[in-house]
């Protein structure tokens, strides 16, 4: 995960992890003597960051408020007391007391939440009094609950939010002239709303986070029923919506997940395509002329464009990028309705896998003329958290049945339904069932693969 832009803040939680972590070994040596040693020591600190983990215990932002850090405190004790004791109880050490293992992660979190307390207020004084530790944002829409939001900002100077601009239709300074804004100005952070603009205006507000760190929010109007898929944080009493970051995308599952796609496409593209790609040239070149791989532009995560293979199944045309293909398509070849009943016409998408451009398993890529028909028919809250994901060469969606031809609205509302519970519930388990699902969708053959 990148980090966010907003001066040296992002160093704020390392320093108070580490500073955290001193307290608790420092008053272990005090309280708790005759327990500690370096396997004991290494024991606190690692159920302290799996209970921080757990809790989000240092998830504390410049909007959250006091009771927030005083409950997250109260549940980081409960939860060290009961890890501790499951410890006490694995090894059967005896020789403990109840009394002293009590005042020793009583005091230990006190001090800790003392300091969290002193910095939070801290911080507070600092952005109000001498402008520092500001976060520089834009709000695009002038709607009520955007009025607010400006409101809310240029009152509470002590939360740090600099407005610097405000964008709308209905204002002079228009939606358009703040992509132009975002190409001159240094920006943290993004205030949408989200029913002042359309799907594609949203896709380009996601395309500009991404690539320049920056920290993308929707604000929703006072009517609308908050989507389960995006984060609501209160400013206040005001909703903010925001994407949140998947388990999919964390550092851990991202780099199992990324080992997994390197693997898997090394060994097809070494043991299948290394041999298969030489047959299929001679084949599909015998029954018209044109390239062997098929290259065309797809959404990848966070809409960012990217060149997609397949080996040509149909005859040169110009509307393969326009028209999905249809049951006995004319433009498809004979050759290339094998390809498409067995997908063997998808496998050089193994190199985009390589490159790092799709997942062997995620959301299928859209053409980039559908991205923009099916935003309109989705919840846009839903489309985008789709995208939030690398697409894949297969995908829960697919191995259900719902792949190819789109024929009415059902079939992509059951697609992205399907995709957003495979982005919920990702696990590598998940990700070798969905392709041994799809070997045997392969074998057995499906409706919709022509």
């Amino acid at each position: 995960m990148h980090h966010k832009r907003g001066g040296y803040s992002y160093l704020i939680r390392p320093i108070l992890i580490v500073l955290d972590l001193i307290i608790l070994i420092t008053f272990s040596y005090y309280f708790i003597t005759p327990l500690v040693t370096l396997q004991f020591g290494v024991f606190l600190s690692v159920i302290w960051l799996v209970s921080a983990y757990i809790l989000n215990f240092y998830e504390v932002y410049r909007f959250t408020k006091v009771i927030t850090i005083v409950s997250l405190l109260i549940r980081q004790a409960i939860l060290m007391l009961i890890l501790m004791y499951a410890y006490f109880g694995l090894l059967r050490i005896s020789n403990i007391s109840f009394k002293y293992n009590s005042k020793f992660i009583f005091l230990t979190v006190l001090t800790i939440g003392v300091i969290k307390v002193i910095i939070y207020y801290a911080l507070r004084r600092y952005r109000a009094y001498l402008g520092g530790n500001n976060r520089r944002v834009i709000i695009i829409g002038n709607n009520k609950s955007s009025q607010q939001l400006s409101t809310f900002f240029n009152k509470r100077k002590d939360l740090g939010y600099r407005v610097l601009k405000v964008f709308s239709d209905s204002l002079p300074a228009t939606i358009n002239d703040s992509f132009e804004f975002l190409r001159k100005e240094e920006v943290d952070e993004i205030y949408c709303s989200i029913d002042e603009i359309n799907d594609e205006v949203v896709n380009e507000y996601v395309k500009y986070a991404d690539q320049n760190y920056c920290v993308l929010k929707f604000i929703p109007s006072s009517q609308r029923i908050f989507s389960k898929r995006l984060k609501t944080d209160y400013y206040e009493y005001l909703p903010v919506l925001s994407i949140p970051e998947v388990s999919l995308n964390n550092a851990t599952n991202r780099a199992v997940k990324r080992g997994f796609d390197i693997i898997f496409s090394l060994l097809v593209i070494v043991f299948i395509l290394s041999w298969l790609i030489p047959i299929l040239y001679v084949l599909i070149k015998i029954e018209s002329r044109g390239p062997l791989i098929y290259s065309h532009k797809r959404n990848g995560i966070n809409y960012k464009e990217f060149v997609c293979y397949k080996f040509r199944s149909m005859k040169n045309n110009d509307h393969s990028e326009s028209l999905h293909v249809r049951k006995e398509d004319e433009r498809v070849t004979k050759i290339g309705k094998f390809l498409r009943r067995t997908s063997i016409d998808e496998l050089p998408q193994f190199f985009n896998v390589l490159f790092g451009d799709m997942s062997v398993v995620g959301p299928r890529p859209h053409m980039i003329s559908y991205t923009k028909e099916y935003a309109k028919r989705i919840d846009k809250y839903n489309f985008v958290f789709r995208h939030s994901v690398k697409p894949g060469i297969t995908g829960m969606a697919q191995v259900k049945g719902y792949r190819g031809e789109i024929k009415n609205i059902e079939d992509i509302v059951n697609r992205i339904k399907y995709d957003i519970f495979y982005i919920e519930n990702w696990s590598l388990l998940l990700d070798l069932k969905i392709v041994l699902d799809t070997m045997l969708n392969v074998i057995k053959g499906q409706e919709k693969a022509y």
